[in-house]
């Protein structure tokens, strides 16, 4: 590749699971992996964990040369791959963020989901960005301290955690200065604001309550204008709430990632396996689509138990003539929960009001799954 290189670091997955999935996490300017040290040790308790620093940050090597932050969304890819590929979740934080819009309008079908957080599709102004880039070449990244700290962090949180704190303020210094002010010329430049109707992803926004860098306002106008994003705001934190309240931000990833979890969990790894060994160029969309919607927006939602979803889904299933779906959720019902004397009360009750025959059937189809399970 041509464009900036990037370099991260995987966390590994607690569960051993062979079936995790990947989640990326972009940092904010200044920073470097070490932002997401709390909430990627809460989310690989179940999924792979790919952090990566902006150039001339953490690992990233130094640059010299200009680019935009459409190349470091391409430079993300790259380093997808670089690990095996696939599609993932991508969450970011201010300028992590803006990588992940461009992630989302030119990537999108290797995205599941996008958390936009503290981020904007146009910060400040150029002639600002120009003076920062400028500062940073005169005095070098050390005369960045006070003006982050300042940026940074909710009323009170350098005096709640002054460890920390120095910590992020001692890697700052450590950037590379050159490379800093690149990325300063990189963000003079971003503006997605007339293309977020493009994205088509299924995206969160969050805010922080005392974030002066992108206040909540700029995140509600990501929301509306990307068709069905929802936005949501975390009360006390600043610009880094990753830093300030790991566990909320980590919870709020975990809320998107809830997809393939669940469809595994109520239709069985040899199920989903099978489905996705046999994903065609044709049907890979329709694949993404119902794990993200059937199973990470209806099935994960909390308002009703797995069993209750169960028997709706086979009256529904029932009711349409939709036999050949029907094996699936009459084994999935029984890992939900429900006995064979329920799901075939179910079907009789559906007899009444779907009629005879598609209870009829729905017998037909119930036998044969109850005699697979009991051989």
């Amino acid at each position: 590749m041509t464009g900036p290189l990037l370099v991260g670091t995987i966390t590994a997955v607690r569960s051993h699971s062979s079936h995790a999935e990947l989640v990326v996490l972009g940092p904010s300017l200044g920073t470097t992996t070490a932002l997401w040290d709390s909430v990627a040790s809460d989310l690989s308790a179940d999924v792979r964990v790919l952090r990566f620093d902006l150039p001339g940050h953490g690992a990233s090597p130094a640059t010299v040369q200009p680019f935009t932050f459409a190349e470091l969304a391409d430079a993300v890819i790259e380093l997808v791959d670089s690990i095996g590929g696939g599609t993932f979740t991508y969450a970011g934080i201010s300028a992590g963020g803006a990588i992940g819009l461009e992630l989302a309008i030119r990537h999108g079908d290797r995205l599941d989901s996008l958390i936009a957080i503290c981020s904007s599709a146009r910060f400040g102004t150029a002639e600002s960005w120009a003076e920062r880039a400028a500062r940073s070449r005169l005095s070098g990244t050390a005369s960045l301290v006070t003006l982050s700290t300042e940026r940074w962090y909710a009323p009170g949180f350098v005096d709640r955690a002054p460890g920390l704190v120095a910590r992020s303020l001692s890697q700052l210094v450590d950037v590379d200065d050159e490379s800093y002010a690149l990325c300063c010329e990189a963000l003079a430049d971003f503006d997605l604001r007339d293309s977020l109707g493009e994205v088509g992803v299924p995206t969160l926004c969050v805010a922080g309550e005392f974030d002066h860098a992108t206040p909540p306002t700029q995140l509600e106008e990501i929301a509306a204008a990307i068709p069905g994003a929802r936005y949501t705001l975390i009360d006390g934190v600043g610009h880094l709430p990753a830093a300030e309240q790991p566990a909320t931000v980590a919870a709020l990833i975990r809320s998107r990632i809830a997809g393939m979890r669940v469809r595994r969990e109520v239709l069985g790894d040899a199920h989903v396996d099978g489905a996705l060994a046999s994903v065609t160029p044709e049907s890979a969309d329709f694949q993404r689509f119902i794990t993200r919607y059937a199973w990470g927006e209806i099935w994960a939602r909390p308002g009703l138990p797995r069993r209750e979803r169960s028997l709706l889904t086979l009256a529904a299933l029932i009711t349409g003539g939709h036999h050949n779906e029907l094996a699936m959720h009459v084994r999935a019902a029984l890992t939900n929960g429900l006995d064979p004397a329920e799901i075939s009360e179910a079907i009789m009750h559906t007899a009444i009001y779907a009629g005879v025959p598609a209870a009829n059937s729905a017998f037909d189809v119930a036998k044969r799954v109850f005699a697979e399970q009991e051989s």
